[in-house]
């Protein structure tokens, strides 16, 4: 029987976010210590099985509340079913013919949900890989970042930016470019420009998070799009400074700028604070962070934080003083 595992990783926007959604530029990484993991194998008809995000069990109403907080209605088998539904369009327009064997799929993780670490995209880039390879289907890799976040955006409704899935396809650390005069379409997909850059050129960085204070990505982001289209020149000014930070960083790291890489990580999350009403327990990890001397930003939505640190004893103090808000603090693996 042929089974197969295929895993996708958490991911932390290093600079320039949320800019993806509105033609601008970042620059993320990858995170192996946290990953999504799906499982298939050949079976007699198509079936899902349901992970523990998945349960219909409580111990009581409060934490059916919880749950549906945490993870929707659907948990991730939902993300597992569109993802199928997708893939299966692509090939039928690209006019690629799939054998007619069966196969049962399940998935696990180990990102925390809604703390901005992409858990939900981590489970759809595992799941195509695993098509992919069971159907022996070669997607072009710039295409699989904007076929996975259509997923989510076409299928389920849920917005979403092409960063994500581009660090989580090509993994690593990567430069993306989303500008207007960038973009290009492929088998029917927009894709941005893609650099693979040197993960040995970053300083020391943590990833923080706090799976107590996760909120979905629609509650962080506001209302930033409809303001966005209506011109609100606060929101358009940031999406250019989130743009021309990732522009800078990217200089940065080639010159092996730390000093001011530091910078325009801080100046990222201050950017964002002049446009968004974020959770006052996620601004008091950046405040926490910042007092013991280590920069701070979000790594995406809410809910975990992103930054760099000095040497060992400053890595120990941000352990222990976010850790009395009951926070994880790691030192990501990214290569």
């Amino acid at each position: 029987m042929q089974l197969l595992r295929r895993r996708a990783y958490a991911r932390a926007g290093l600079v320039g976010n949320p800019s993806d959604g509105y033609n601008g530029r970042t620059i993320s990484f990858i995170i192996r210590n946290l990953w999504a993991e799906v499982v298939l194998y050949e079976w007699d008809e198509i079936e899902i099985l349901w992970s523990s995000e998945d349960q219909s069990r409580f111990r009581s109403v409060h934490d059916l509340a919880q749950d549906v907080r945490l993870h929707g209605y659907y948990g991730g088998v939902r993300l597992v079913k569109a993802t199928i539904k997708r893939f299966v369009e692509y090939c039928d327009a690209q006019k690629i013919k799939l054998h007619d064997r069966n196969f049962s799929i399940r998935y696990q993780s180990t990102i925390p949900r809604n703390v901005g670490l992409a858990g939900s995209s981590a489970i759809i880039i595992s799941t195509l890989r695993a098509l992919m390879d069971f159907y022996e289907v070669t997607i072009p890799l710039e295409v699989q970042p904007s076929l996975a976040l259509s997923v989510e955006t076409r299928e389920l409704g849920i917005t979403g930016g092409l960063q994500d899935r581009v660090i989580q396809c090509y993994e690593g650390l990567v430069s993306m470019d989303f500008s207007k005069d960038k973009m290009t379409t492929r088998d029917g997909y927009e894709c941005g420009v893609y650099e693979r850059l040197d993960p040995a050129s970053l300083p020391p960085i943590y990833v923080a998070y706090c799976d107590e204070m996760g909120e979905p990505t629609e509650v962080i982001h506001n209302n930033l799009r409809q303001r966005y289209d209506r011109g609100d020149a606060d929101v358009v000014t940031a999406m250019r400074t989130f743009a021309d930070l990732a522009r800078d960083a990217r200089h940065a790291l080639g010159q092996g700028d730390v000093a001011q890489l530091s910078r325009l990580i801080d100046t990222n999350f201050d950017t964002r604070r002049l446009i968004c009403q974020l959770h006052s327990g996620h601004i008091e990890m950046i405040e926490r962070a910042r007092k013991v001397g280590a920069t701070a930003k979000f790594a995406g939505s809410g809910g975990a934080i992103i930054g760099t640190y000095a040497d060992e004893s400053m890595f120990r103090a941000l352990q222990k003083e976010l850790g009395q808000m009951r926070c994880m603090v790691l030192k990501p693996i990214i290569e």
